[in-house]
């Protein structure tokens, strides 16, 4: 079985930001039958405002043979996720506004 297991919720300031990472994100499959990994996307777990009902945090469940297995795997997709939220911060439209207004 796949004793270990972590779950990480990752949230973006717009549902179609949070589906550009899982789609970036879901073509690159574990390497290691000892890992499962799976991504999707949900609301936030306490909506409190109509826009935080939207689809707007990446969701990314891990199951894994063992604790190292497990870290090996979460470590990757982290410098993955790093990597794509550089693009989306260098080159996405919504980001780029969001960072105008703050």
């Amino acid at each position: 079985g796949f004793p270990c297991a972590l779950t990480i919720n990752v949230p973006f300031p717009s549902a179609r930001l949070a589906s550009v990472a899982h789609r970036a994100l879901s073509v690159d499959k574990e390497l290691s039958a000892l890992v499962q990994r799976r991504l999707s996307t949900t609301t936030p777990p306490t909506p409190t405002t109509p826009e935080e009902k939207d689809e707007t945090v990446l969701r990314v469940e891990y199951k894994a043979t063992t604790n190292r297995m497990l870290r090996v795997a979460v470590n990757s997709f982290m410098e993955s996720l790093a990597l794509v939220l550089e693009v989306m911060e260098e080159l996405d439209v919504d980001v780029l506004e969001q960072q105008q207004q703050q």
